[in-house]
Order: structure tokens, then C-alpha cells, then sequence
């Protein structure tokens, strides 16, 4: 069976190629992928080549399939696993097995990835639980599961003392508590807000930092202040880049000046991640979210407070198959909507170059439909592209959806845009 991919063989090294998979093994499954979202950790993953601890060393030699945000449906199924999948059913897949080395499906495999037609999906995949099926509308939301299941593994992995000074941790973020999230203009920021405002533990009071008046502007519109107050949140924005001090004037948010019980960092910033060690209140979590290039980032923090209000720090690194699995339910019951961070839409003839100029394009997740070929597409600026029939139907579909990406218009692409 062939397939066209997009494969890693070095640093910035990315090809587009039809190959030919190998025969399906009774333990083994063979789907195809419909949709996979862009993320930076590509990016970074490009960009280091077998640097990157989850690349193997011999990539140049043996490439893998980049992509690991993706959804699709199951074509055959290999006798072993017969009884637990069936051929048409959509899945997604959580990338991180858990297996040593880190392996991880869109950074270690010849054969499964999210950015190809057509995929092989290893034993190994579904003995660690890692092939999920997806009920949800659309195949660009599945897409999106494992970008939620990470924010809610960091909310996850958050702790904070039982009761009084007992040694014992309580897991999560603190219920009723104050949260702040710094840096969190981007598509994983706004995944954050969406989920402390919807998901099951909500903080009293969040606040939101940032320094580019127009993602503040448009995270204050996708997710407003009243529709926090009627999840008994008080939510604030702020735009710290003309604060002096922002530490200072952030605590003073806070009654008494107490800080916060759970401050997330968004952003790899050495001066932001030495501002969270500030903001925190008494046995307040600082987590680190954001995933630096560099493998020797390092930034001040307070072991003052460390000592004498144990306060702590914590990080990860994507999330587990039960953050998935949560991840999955927000989403099909449309707790969380995950629509609001997809802004631009395109076809696999245009990975490789977007992928390698990531952190240079704006706006929030790109959806990749694979089996097509589209030019990166910004979904906001459809409107202004008149000479194009299909962008104009497309773009008729988003408004009557509020401006959103959604279910209808990835019918009507999947339908009509080119193949690849």
C-alpha cells in the first residue's frame, strides 16, 4: 500500500514522499490519517534532527514521519487486535507510550506519523493503550485532543499541600484558588483558559498575562469575562509590557497581596519564569509548560521561598493516555471548544516549509488535511480571496459558524480541495 509523507531526515531536512508500506502483521494495523494539527514541538524537532532526544540517531538513514497531533480511521486490522478495533473507526493517538527512550509516534517511527495519507501503526502503539477511538463531529477536533490532553495533564500534574502543613499531596490545581497564566496568547494558552473557565476544577480568581495588545484583545474575546462569571470565575487580562514591575503590580491583584496558588509559564522566557517564582503564594505550583529549545535553559528562582513557604515547581511534557482520555469526553460533549484555536487550514503539499516557519506565522493551530493540496490558508482572511470559487464557498460555511473552523466546512474541503 503506498502513502505520501512528510519525512525527517536532518536538521531542517523535510521531504515530501510516496513510498510503499510494508505488509500489515497480525499485530499491526494499518489506517488513514484525515487531519494533523502543526505544533511547535515539531518545529523544535526539525530543527534539532537526531539532536532531539525522541529523533533516533540514524534518521538521515531511516526517516520517520514528523506530525503527532492527528486523526484519522482504521483501514485493516491485524488478527491480534481484531476483537478491540474495527475497520471505519476514527481514532486518535496518544503519542507518548511511555516506552524507554522516550519513542513517540511523529518522532521516532518509519511508518506512523500524523503528516501522511496512509499509516502503519505498530504493536506497540496499542499494548501501551495509546490508539483511542474518537466519537467526535469532526476529524480536525480529534486533531486537537492531543493539545488539550497536554494542558490538562499540566493542570493534572500541579500539587499543593492535603491540609495545613500535612506532607501529603493533593494532585491538581487548587479549587477555588488563584491562577495565573503567563504568556498565554497562543493556541496553548488559550486551550488553558478554555479549560479553567470549562473544566472540572475551576480556580476563583484567573488571570491572564501578555504582552501583544492584539492576542490579548482576541483571547478577551473568545473567552470573555462574562462567560467566566457564569463559571463563578473572576477573570482578568493584562498586558504587561509597559508595567514597571510586574510582580508587584500582578500580586496586587491578589486580596492582601497573597499571590497565586498555580502560575503557569507559557512562554520559554528567562525573565517570565523569574517573575512566576515571584508570584507565588504560600505553597503555591509553579509549572513550566513551555518547552525551551535550548537543553540548557535555566532561569532565578526563589529558595527563600522554597524554605519558608514551600512553594515548588513543576513541568511536563505533553500528557498521559488518561489525560487523553479526558481530553476526549471535554471535547465530544463540547465542554471545551477547541474550534476557537484553529486559524489556519492546509493541505501536506505545504508541511514541510510551514513547519520549518512556524514560529514566524501568527494566529493559532494549522490543520493539515492530508490527503490534499492547499497552500496554508489563513481561515480569517478567506474572505478577502475573491478569485477563488472553493475559498469563497469555504468561507460562506465559516461565517454561517461564526467565524469558527468547524464540522460543515472540513465536509465541504475534504469534498472538493485538490488532491494531493
Amino acid at each position: 500500500m503506498k502513502t505520501k509523507a512528510v519525512r525527517l531526515y536532518g536538521k531542517e531536512n523535510l521531504k515530501l514522499e510516496e513510498f510503499e508500506l510494508p505488509e500489515i502483521k497480525e499485530d499491526e494495523i494499518i489506517a488513514e490519517v484525515i487531519s494533523d494539527s502543526l505544533c511547535m514541538s515539531s518545529y523544535k524537532e526539525a530543527e534539532l534532527g537526531k539532536d532531539h532526544k525522541k529523533v533516533p540517531n540514524d534518521v538521515s538513514e531511516n526517516p520517520i514521519i514528523i506530525g503527532h497531533e492527528f486523526c484519522g480511521k482504521i483501514l485493516k486490522v491485524g488478527q491480534k487486535w481484531a476483537h478491540k478495533y474495527k475497520e471505519d473507526d476514527k481514532f486518535v493517538i496518544q503519542p507518548n507510550l511511555g516506552v524507554e527512550g522516550g519513542l513517540a509516534p511523529g518522532y521516532s517511527y518509519k511508518y506512523v506519523g500524523g503528516d501522511a495519507t496512509k499509516i502503519l501503526i505498530p504493536n506497540v502503539v496499542m499494548e501501551n493503550d495509546c490508539l483511542l477511538e474518537y466519537n467526535g463531529k469532526s476529524y480536525f477536533e480529534g486533531s486537537l485532543v492531543e493539545p488539550l490532553s497536554c494542558v490538562i495533564g499540566a493542570f493534572n500534574a500541579n500539587f499543593h499541600m492535603a491540609a495545613g502543613e500535612d506532607y501529603e499531596h493533593k494532585m491538581g490545581i487548587r479549587e477555588g484558588g488563584n491562577m495565573i497564566l503567563l504568556g498565554a496568547t497562543g493556541p496553548m494558552g488559550f486551550l488553558a483558559i478554555d479549560l479553567a473557565i470549562h473544566g472540572p476544577k475551576k480556580p476563583k480568581n484567573l488571570v491572564i498575562t501578555g504582552i501583544v495588545r492584539e492576542k490579548i484583545d482576541l483571547a478577551s474575546k473568545l473567552y470573555t469575562v462574562e462567560e467566566a462569571k457564569k463559571q463563578g470565575i473572576n477573570l482578568k487580562y493584562v498586558n504587561t509590557s509597559d508595567i514597571e514591575n510586574d510582580v508587584e503590580y500582578l500580586r496586587g491583584l491578589t486580596k492582601n497581596n497573597y499571590g497565586y496558588d498555580d502560575v503557569f509559564v507559557f512562554a520559554p522566557v528567562k525573565s517570565l519564569a523569574k517573575s512566576a517564582s515571584g508570584l507565588l503564594a504560600y505553597d503555591g505550583c509553579l509549572n513550566f509548560f513551555a518547552g525551551p529549545v535550548d537543553n540548557k535553559f535555566s532561569a532565578e528562582f526563589n529558595f527563600y521561598d522554597v524554605h519558608y513557604n514551600s512553594t515548588h515547581v513543576v513541568g511536563t511534557s505533553g500528557g498521559n493516555t488518561k489525560d487523553m482520555k479526558q481530553a476526549l469526553r471535554l471535547i465530544e460533549n463540547g465542554d471545551v471548544n477547541v474550534a476557537k484555536i484553529a486559524t489556519h487550514i492546509l493541505g501536506l503539499n505545504d508541511v514541510a516549509k510551514t513547519t520549518l516557519n512556524l514560529p514566524n506565522i501568527p494566529g493559532g493551530k494549522k490543520v493539515v488535511y492530508t490527503h490534499k493540496s492547499l497552500e496554508l490558508t489563513e481561515i480569517e482572511n478567506m474572505k478577502n480571496i475573491n478569485n477563488d470559487n472553493f475559498i469563497k464557498e469555504l468561507n460562506k460555511i465559516v461565517d454561517n459558524h461564526g467565524g469558527l473552523w468547524n464540522a460543515e466546512a472540513e465536509e465541504y474541503l475534504i469534498k472538493y480541495a485538490p488532491e494531493i
